[in-house]
């Protein structure tokens, strides 16, 4: 097995880690760490954000606090698919492309399937389809930005 693929076997056992490892946060530190990434969406892309009262700003991160869950969930599985995909693309390079896509993403949903499952049991946590789905189409655009990448020319990725 060559350096490559070790590297995007480790890169995706890790992502699944960190994966797991957010999932199990109660819902009091789950909205916590939520709340901090829109303070820092806010800074970034809202005028006029750092010259609110804190609680002003606290009211604006709450507002776009689920959109914010959201949008992690789907960036989540975007980066697990890309990574599945180059793990496989990495051990079967033999393997017709449209394989990786639907073992990457057999992989991927399966994974987001156990994790809404984990935090079933998690305090104030909750198992909900909807994010399975979400997940579900993060992933696609994850695998769908890989498959775009693969048809740039190789002068673009190679070098």
């Amino acid at each position: 097995m060559n350096i490559r693929k070790r590297i995007f076997i480790i890169l995706t056992i890790a992502w699944m880690i960190l994966i797991f490892l957010m999932s199990s946060q109660p819902a009091p530190d789950s909205t916590e760490t939520s709340l901090a990434v829109g303070h820092a969406v806010c800074t970034l892309f809202v005028p006029g954000y750092s010259k609110m009262s804190t609680d002003d700003q606290l009211q604006f991160a709450k507002k776009i606090d689920h959109p914010v869950r959201k949008t992690a969930h789907a960036t989540e599985y975007a980066i697990l698919a890309m990574l599945i995909f180059a793990a496989i693309s990495g051990m079967y390079d033999n393997m017709v492309r449209i394989k990786h896509n639907l073992i990457s993403l057999g992989f991927t949903t399966a994974y987001a399937v156990s994790d809404e499952i984990h935090q079933y049991f998690v305090p104030g946590r909750a198992c909900m389809v909807t994010d399975v789905m979400i997940d579900l189409s993060g992933a696609l655009v994850g695998l769908i930005l890989v498959s775009l990448a693969k048809k740039r020319p190789c002068k673009y990725r190679c070098n």
